[in-house]
C-alpha cells in the first residue's frame, strides 16, 4: 500500500507532483481523494451508511467512518474514485449514480500522520437496502452501522453526547448494535463534518 503513488498538489489544487504515500502523509502535502455518503432512504427516517474501520488497519483502526473513501492515485482521473466502493463495498455503482457535493477540505493531524485532503464528495441516495448486498473488503472494513440522518446532524454539531445505531451489518456475521460518540469516529476535522451534512441535507432537501 505504501508504495501508492499519489499527486500531490497544493491547498487550491495546483498540482506539485508526484509523491508516494507515505511521504505524502510524512510531509502534510495536500492531495485528492474520493469520498461516498450512503444514505438510505426509508419511510421512516433517511438512514447515513457509516463503514467501521478493519482493526488490522495502519490508520484509525476500528473507528466509523466514511461510507467509501480513497486517494485518487496519480495516474487516475475523479471519476475513478468509484471503484473505492466497489473494492470496500462490493457493491457496484456507477459514478453517473453519484450526487456531487464539491470539493471540502480535511485535516487530520495524529502524532506523525498529517493527511491535508481536497475531498471530492459525493452521495449515494439509495431507496434500496444493502444489507444483502454488501462483500466488505476484509482487511479494509469489518462492518457497516446505519444512523438516523438527522440524529447524525445533532451528534457531528455537538447537540448530543450519543446516538444509537439502527442497523448493522458485519463481515464477521455478528450483531454490532451500538452506542456512538464523537470519539468512536475518525477524527475528521469539525469543519469538513459540519459542511458533508449541510450539503447532505440540502441534497435530500430535508428540513429540521
Amino acid at each position: 500500500m505504501e508504495m501508492e503513488r499519489i499527486a500531490a498538489c497544493d491547498e487550491n489544487g495546483k498540482a506539485i507532483g508526484v509523491r508516494s504515500r507515505d511521504e505524502i502523509h510524512r510531509t502534510g502535502l495536500w492531495h485528492e481523494t474520493f469520498h461516498c455518503w450512503i444514505v438510505e432512504m426509508t419511510d421512516e427516517a433517511p438512514l447515513i451508511h457509516l463503514q467501521l474501520r478493519s482493526s488490522d488497519k495502519k490508520d484509525f483502526p476500528g473507528l466509523l467512518d466514511i461510507s467509501a473513501a480513497g486517494h485518487i492515485l496519480a495516474h487516475e482521473t475523479v471519476e475513478d474514485g468509484v471503484r473505492e466502493i466497489v473494492e470496500e463495498l462490493g457493491i457496484e455503482v456507477g459514478f453517473d449514480e453519484l450526487i456531487p457535493l464539491g470539493i471540502i477540505k480535511d485535516r487530520l493531524t495524529v502524532q506523525n500522520f498529517i493527511d491535508n485532503e481536497r475531498c471530492h464528495v459525493f452521495l449515494y441516495k439509495t431507496e434500496e437496502g444493502l444489507d444483502n448486498k454488501y462483500e466488505f473488503q476484509k482487511e479494509e472494513v469489518a462492518g457497516m452501522f446505519k444512523f438516523d440522518f438527522l440524529e447524525f446532524i445533532e451528534l457531528s454539531s455537538g447537540h448530543v453526547a450519543h446516538i444509537e445505531s439502527r442497523g448493522e451489518i458485519s463481515a464477521a456475521g455478528k450483531l454490532l448494535r451500538r452506542q456512538i460518540g464523537l470519539s468512536d469516529l475518525v477524527p475528521h476535522e469539525p469543519a469538513y463534518l459540519k459542511e458533508v451534512v449541510d450539503r447532505i441535507q440540502k441534497a435530500l432537501l430535508i428540513h429540521r
